[in-house]
């Protein structure tokens, strides 16, 4: 099954099959749950205690069964990559057995066709959505609601965290958005009653722990651990002129930001180069700002699948982004592992990844002037542009799977109220 592929899920196996890879066990056929009550009679009071402690002993050595729900690649980003890598991973542990629903579930037929007009698409997608929800999160043990932020979290979050509720299952909820400020803060009468919901709350930055804790809510941090193997680092020797832009085309990522500053950058290197990657309901909009601005060697390469951001961002010299809101974005962690030094703005959680003259140049938001003078140092100083990108490159580490398994090992081992194994 291809990454991509959906289909409807009607058991636990359908669950699992249908998450975000390619190869993963197949579970047991036996569903019932060894820690459910059981026909324990109580002959005598050392028979019944005997029989319970069995019973807890065969519930510790049972894989632990965990639904991930969250985007599939049919919407490319962050959520999605990290969901598919988190099931990858994780079904390889044999403690563990893990399904994963799409919070954008295909329909099939003409309702499939619908799903390509806007607004129609949300109304055909949720109640497969729920009824996806219905059909697997009794399986589970443990239920693990990836969330973005404010009517995202209305129309997928919720949903997933009630019908937790509804089944007495336990809830995790990893929240990834860098609009989590602003959804706290305006939409705090439908999000904090729904977070406080949830068995525990992991997130992706230390930068989330903080807002989380001005709301009053605990937050475990825990980082989206990203394989960066397929990024090869290269020194850029000499650092050329030759940039890349791989944020989608929404307001908050501030595409606009960098095609100013490479205007400016242009009139010091007119043989600068631009490839912007990406897609989303700027477009049009972005385009026509590069016509505007009369930029040359500008290449809009549209919608690029993550299999294709190794040879991109190995092609580029510096690494530009502008975002205005931000958590831990996975494109610069991208850039940090293929040697591309990065500029970028100080959105959100962004100098939680990115320390200023050590890793990369933070800038503040909306400041073209300021990104594109970063570029022109880099430029200008191949030895600090290498300097940069050595230190970025020995951050990676901490981002790789070995580095947070034992991390997530124990976190869903904890909530479920399980003791890990020992070679955990």
């Amino acid at each position: 099954m291809s990454q991509t592929e959906e289909r409807t899920v009607g058991s636990w196996s359908d669950a699992r099959r249908a998450a975000p890879h390619d190869s993963v066990r197949e579970p047991p056929h036996d569903f019932a749950r060894a820690d459910s009550p059981n026909s324990v009679r109580s002959v005598t009071s050392d028979a019944a205690r005997r029989t319970a402690r069995d019973g807890a002993s065969e519930s510790a050595r049972k894989p632990l069964r965990v639904l991930v729900v969250a985007p599939s690649h049919d919407i490319l980003g962050g959520q999605s990559i990290h969901a598919a890598q988190l099931v990858s991973e994780l079904n390889k542990e044999e403690s563990f057995e893990v399904g994963f629903v799409p919070i954008n579930p295909r329909a099939p037929g003409v309702l499939g066709r619908l799903q390509r007009v806007k607004y129609l698409r949300t109304c055909v997608r949720f109640p497969l959505y729920v009824w996806k929800l219905l059909a697997n999160v009794p399986r589970c043990d443990v239920l693990h609601v990836s969330s973005a932020a404010l009517s995202s979290f209305l129309v997928t979050t919720t949903p997933a965290v009630l019908v937790g509720r509804l089944f007495r299952r336990k809830v995790v909820l990893n929240y990834h958005a860098g609009q989590a400020e602003e959804h706290l803060r305006d939409w705090r009468r439908t999000a904090l009653p729904v977070i406080r919901m949830a068995d525990a709350t992991v997130v992706s930055s230390g930068w989330l722990v903080d807002v989380f804790a001005r709301y009053g809510l605990p937050a475990r941090a825990i980082f989206n651990h990203v394989e960066l193997d397929e990024f090869r680092f290269r020194q850029r020797r000499p650092v050329r002129p030759v940039f890349l832009s791989n944020r989608n085309f929404d307001p908050i990522y501030n595409v606009p930001c960098v095609l100013r500053a490479f205007a400016i950058i242009q009139k010091r290197f007119p043989e600068a180069r631009l490839v912007v990657a990406g897609d989303g309901p700027q477009r049009g909009e972005i385009e026509t700002l590069a016509r505007e601005l009369n930029l040359r060697g500008v290449e809009f390469k549209g919608r690029v699948a993550p299999g294709e951001m190794p040879a991109l961002c190995d092609a580029a010299d510096i690494y530009l982004n502008a975002s205005n809101v931000d958590n831990m974005p996975l494109s610069i962690l991208e850039a940090f592992a293929s040697g591309l030094p990065v500029v970028t703005t100080n959105a959100g959680g962004i100098p939680y990844v990115v320390e200023h003259e050590r890793t990369g140049l933070v800038v503040e938001m909306n400041d073209c002037a300021s990104l594109a003078s970063g570029a022109l140092r880099l430029l200008g100083d191949e030895e600090f542009a290498s300097r940069l990108a050595r230190s970025a490159r020995a951050e990676c580490d901490k981002y790789k799977w070995a580095a947070v398994r034992g991390q997530w090992v124990e976190f869903y081992n904890e909530v479920a109220g399980r003791e890990a194994a020992a070679s955990d």
